[in-house]
Order: structure tokens, then C-alpha cells, then sequence
């Protein structure tokens, strides 16, 4: 859901100029944004003043997707074809882990996806662990396979990964999947990248001929994301920066499209934004904060106060890329029952 950028009489301009209304809310309306002078000088690439970025609703499109896949495993099923089934191996007593862990069962659940939390003790051999992997890539009941991770430092994750049937590995994260994306061949595709350019297309944000710069360059997300914005059906041309990677700040002012993905709160501030761009906020961090009852509040690489005043479109944290991607797995794991039978 995009959410539309107010518009303003020239009476309401001369007003919000006036020095005595600077800082006001521009907006008397019951919408939560707010909209604030901007002081800085303005540049021949700089977006009209008055305008905060465009909030791209990641709940409402994830849920737009989650209702699709909904109708189609109920049409799958009404063919007389068995309910895909997701089959998601815990290992350890993370609580971060469990609790991702209940998210996408029950978001399975909700979309008509059985599903079952296959949980082992932290100290489960790696063997062992690689038998139960044996027995889920033959059992023909199984659509997808997903290894939540991080796995126990005694456990090889490669390792593990590279033991899945490539045909159920619904988080796209084996090798053969990743060289498949890479040579832009049909695979799966890691859900949380999937899940930006689904974001991207949904909002009407148009990646031809654009500058994607994408901060972090892990096999989740920084990797696997540059590979789909390169594809034809994208055409965007794609800078990946990392930690050794020089005058940063210069080359993210470069970006049509900026992803953040480096796990450091308010990493990315706004001297680093290029007006009008599109800013897509990859980081979930804990950050204390005593106000809150939990005594944390969820923030993202992007310091979002100061940045949305400058880009064009932006994506919250908590509500952005996060619900996208456990969409997308759900959309994995109705691919892989087709293949499957």
C-alpha cells in the first residue's frame, strides 16, 4: 500500500514559509505524518520542500501476496492434489530462532500450508542432523524444507544446506539455487530479496535503467538481490558496497534505489541520500529504550527521521521488508508442491 504525498495551495506554501510556522505540522489532518520544513539548500536534483518520503506498507503488500497464495493452494487442493507441506528443522533453544520459527508455521496455517517445527537438542550431531535432512528430501510428502538458522557452532551450515534436495530448499539458500540465479536460470530465490523486488514491483517503483546500491554483501540478501535487479525483467545497473568498500557515502548519494542491509542501527543517515530516491530498509535492530514495555524498540540500518525527509519512497522497521519475506516463503513452498508432483 502506497500512501499518497500530500499536496498544497500556494496560500498553505506562504504559510508553512513564514518563519514564525517552521517546524509546524504541515499536515492538520488526522495522518500521522508529519511534514516539517526542510532547511537545507535546494539542489537542481532535490525533491519540492514540504514533502516527506512515500511509506511503502510492507503488512499490506505481504498480505496482498499471503491472500494470493491462499487462493492457490486452495484451487491446488480442490484438483484433488494434496495441501503443500513445509517442513522447518529447529535445532538449539534460540529464542529469536523459535520465535521466527511459530511465525511462519502459523503464517502457513493461515494460507492452507501443513506444516510441523521439527525441534532437535542443541547438541545433535551433525550427522544425525544430516539423516533427518536424508529423510525429508524422499519423503514424498514434503513440499519444503527450511533449516532455520543460525545452527549450533558445532554444526556446519554449509554443510547442512548443501544436503537439501535443491527442488524443496524454499529459502533458496544451496548452492545450486544460487547458481541458477546467478546464470539466470528458474530456482528458488532467498525470501527476503525476493521479497524487495516484489515490494519494488508493487509499489510502481521502476528499477530500468536505475541505480540500485545495495550496502552488505552476505548470501542472504546483498548477493542474491544484485543477481535479481540485473535480471532483463529489472534491467537495473547495481553497485554492491561492503565494509572495505571506499567513499561510501559518495556512491550511496549516487543511488536511484538504496538498500541498507549491514545490521547497524541508523547506519545509514542522511547526508548518504540522494532527494527523491528509494530507500529500502533491509536491518531489524534492538535498540533500549526504557519507554517501552519490553525495554527495546525494533529500529533499522536507516535513521529514518532524518532520511524520509529527503527520499522519495522509504520502507518502515518494523512493516517493511520483514513480513515480505515470510510471503515470499510461502509463495516457495506452493512452487515446490508443484514441482514436487
Amino acid at each position: 500500500m502506497i500512501f499518497p504525498r500530500p499536496s498544497f495551495s500556494n496560500t498553505q506554501k506562504s504559510t508553512l514559509m513564514d518563519g514564525n510556522h517552521r517546524g509546524q505540522d504541515a499536515n492538520p489532518s488526522t495522518s500521522a505524518t508529519k511534514f516539517k520544513v526542510r532547511r537545507s539548500s535546494p539542489t537542481l536534483f532535490d525533491k519540492p520542500l514540504f514533502e516527506m518520503a512515500i511509506l511503502i506498507d510492507g503488512k499490506k503488500i505481504a498480505a496482498d501476496v499471503r491472500t494470493e497464495v491462499r487462493h492457490e493452494v486452495a484451487a491446488w487442493t480442490s484438483d484433488g492434489h494434496t495441501s503443500p507441506y513445509l517442513a522447518v528443522v529447529l535445532v538449539g533453544n534460540n529464542p529469536a530462532s523459535a520465535s521466527y520459527v511459530r511465525g511462519k508455521i502459523k503464517a502457513s496455517q493461515n494460507v492452507g500450508i501443513a506444516g510441523d517445527t521439527l525441534k532437535f537438542d542443541e547438541n545433535i550431531s551433525e550427522e544425525a542432523l544430516l539423516e533427518v535432512i536424508h529423510d525429508l528430501n524422499t519423503s514424498p510428502h514434503v513440499s519444503g524444507i527450511l533449516v532455520q538458522l543460525p545452527l549450533p557452532d558445532h554444526l556446519d551450515a554449509s554443510r547442512v544446506i548443501s544436503a537439501l534436495n535443491p527442488n524443496k530448499d524454499v529459502d533458496g539458500l544451496h548452492t545450486v539455487n544460487a547458481g541458477r540465479l546467478a546464470a539466470d536460470l528458474q530456482g528458488f530465490v532467498p525470501c527476503t530479496p525476493a521479497g524487495i523486488v516484489e515490494l519494488l514491483r508493487r509499489a510502481n517503483i521502476d528499477t530500468e535503467g536505475k541505480h540500485a546500491v545495495i550496502i552488505g554483501r552476505s548470501s542472504l540478501v546483498g548477493r542474491p538481490l544484485a543477481n535479481l535487479l540485473l535480471r532483463k525483467e529489472n534491467n537495473a545497473t547495481v553497485t554492491v558496497c561492503h565494509s572495505r568498500t571506499q567513499n561510501l557515502p559518495e556512491i550511496c548519494r549516487q543511488a536511484d534505489i538504496l538498500v541498507a542491509a549491514i545490521g547497524r542501527a541508523h547506519f545509514v543517515t542522511e547526508d548518504m541520500i540522494k532527494s527523491g530516491a528509494t530507500i529500502i530498509d533491509v536491518g531489524i535492530n534492538r535498540v533500549d529504550d526504557p519507554a517501552h514495555a519490553r525495554g527495546y524498540r525494533l529500529t533499522g540500518d536507516v535513521d529514518f527521521d532524518a532520511v524520509s525527509k529527503i527520499a522519495g519512497y522509504i520502507t518502515p522497521v518494523p512493516g517493511g521488508v520483514g513480513p515480505m519475506t515470510i510471503a515470499m516463503l510461502l509463495k516457495n513452498t506452493m512452487v515446490a508442491a508443484r514441482i514436487l508432483n
